[in-house]
């Protein structure tokens, strides 16, 4: 078996089961089919938060980043100016790093100004369905569509955006399904977070 089982008995991917937070998100969230612009953009901004620290630290800190980045609606954020990076790099309830803040503002802006909506862009990456991995090393940290979708984003402009960024956000929104092949988890029903 290389699932963890968690005290309710269920097989989940083993990431998941160091705690609530984690079962929480990867039963709930994690794989599952995610649209909207607003909804897709702040996935995008968690994963460039995200790169470097572990991802607990991010779902933590997830509801001060959305309070933060006024719900990480693309219109709102695209306005942000001098003042709010400011007050976003005194903002101890999130991350505090200046070239990620500045690219979340910055990709606000290149989002809003897409020919085509947010959403329709990323989905037109995602890959064929595929089987399930048999084991955590058999899930690849970049794949062909995903090297195509950070090079595609960095063209129109967007920031903190490279491929295992691109693949991490492709796995949390559902554009592929990286749970294992034992994991009780069914993808096919959309995000609830």
């Amino acid at each position: 078996m290389t699932g963890a089982v968690a005290a309710d008995t269920l097989v989940r991917c083993p990431w998941s089961v160091e705690s609530q937070l984690y079962r929480d998100y990867h039963d709930q969230e994690w794989g599952r089919p995610l649209h909207g612009d607003d909804a897709l953009f702040e996935r995008l901004c968690l994963e460039a938060f995200q790169s470097g620290l572990s991802w607990i630290t991010i779902l933590r800190k997830r509801p001060a980043f959305r309070e933060a980045f006024a719900g990480f609606v693309i219109d709102r954020v695209a306005e942000f100016g001098d003042a709010d990076r400011e007050r976003l790099l005194t903002d101890a309830a999130i991350v505090r790093n200046r070239a990620k803040i500045d690219a979340c503002i910055a990709n606000a802006k290149v989002a809003r100004d897409l020919d085509i909506g947010l959403d329709e862009l990323l989905w037109s990456f995602a890959p064929p369905s595929r089987p399930r991995p048999g084991a955590l090393p058999d899930i690849p940290a970049t794949t062909p569509e995903s090297i195509a979708l950070a090079k595609e984003l960095k063209r129109r402009g967007f920031r903190f955006v490279g491929p295992t960024t691109a693949y991490a956000l492709m796995q949390a929104t559902g554009m592929v399904d990286d749970h294992l092949a034992e994991c009780w988890v069914d993808t096919r029903q959309t995000a609830i977070g």
